[in-house]
């Protein structure tokens, strides 16, 4: 690759059809809602954080389940944690993997207690309480719930799209969910924000720049990480994003004859984060 090469810097934004419907549906659906949870991603936990489900969720009880314990830099992100906590919300960090979800269950079980005992109060039958689930595409929300009722109740996938409308589950006599499909904003108007969804893995891969956002996630681990990334890529002192490039296509094997394949660098770049081959990170830092 030539010293001139040159590299995009395009807006990011990704809102079909299915998430419009899906937020009218919400709308039309949210009385008969009891309680929220909120899903967002631990690396991500401001980027993450849908601005637009205050409006749609209006004054409901909220749970903010923060996912992907396991991949985030976990003093980063508890400083999200009690920031969050502060502001009012009920909030769990979990590894959907390994951890229980007692603790999610057991806070629906108290909003439940005081859903029904207003209901004896005013004379009428005790039911159901019933909870929206809902955040950003490719968060855990399908994960979350197959947990929660202990069977495949939903399609589960590593890349955002997978669930595309609202379904009712039943998790037990006493909870039912209200299932949705991952949701943006319409307009991505954040720098930051919007190329810590696409790193994360919340914007759909094909309509990317993946030359773009590879080197985004290069420069924030330089920024934040700089020794996770060396250690990964075997980087010394480079400083040139070019130079960084082919130090990386020949860690990987994908320099050939005095040649970069730098669409292969920029795969493996946004893979091994995906997969957390780059360590354990937060791109959102509460002090900045």
């Amino acid at each position: 690759m030539s010293e001139e090469k040159s590299f995009s810097n395009t807006s990011i934004n990704w809102f079909p059809g299915h998430m419009a419907k899906t937020k009218r549906e919400i709308s039309e659906k949210i009385d008969l809602i009891d309680v929220v949870i909120e899903i967002i991603d631990s690396r991500i936990p401001l980027s993450s954080k849908n601005k637009d489900i205050d409006n749609l969720i209006k004054n409901k009880p909220r749970i903010l389940v923060m996912t992907k314990k396991d991949l985030c830099d976990i003093n980063k992100t508890l400083e999200w944690k009690k920031y969050y906590e502060e502001l009012g919300y009920n909030v769990i960090l979990i590894d959907l993997l390994k951890d229980k979800t007692s603790d999610i269950i057991n806070v629906i079980n108290k909003y439940n207690k005081e859903l029904n005992d207003k209901r004896k109060l005013k004379g009428l039958m005790t039911r159901k309480i019933r909870v929206l689930v809902l955040g950003i595409p490719n968060v855990g929300k399908s994960t979350l719930i197959n947990r929660l009722v202990n069977k495949k109740a939903t399609n589960v996938g590593n890349k955002p799209g997978i669930t595309k409308n609202l379904q009712w589950i039943r998790v037990n006599n006493d909870i039912e969910l209200l299932d949705t499909p991952g949701i943006l904003w319409p307009k991505l108007d954040n720098y930051d924000i919007s190329h810590n969804l696409a790193a994360m893995t919340a914007i759909k891969e094909e309509i990317l720049d993946k030359e773009e956002i590879a080197i985004y996630i290069i420069e924030k681990m330089l920024k934040y990480y700089p020794d996770n990334i060396k250690f990964r890529y075997n980087l010394s002192n480079e400083e040139d994003i070019v130079d960084i490039l082919d130090s990386i296509g020949k860690k990987i094997g994908a320099f050939r004859n005095g040649e970069t394949d730098y669409d292969k660098v920029y795969q493996v770049v946004m893979k091994d984060l995906k997969d957390g081959y780059l360590g354990q990170v937060t791109f959102d830092w509460r002090d900045e």
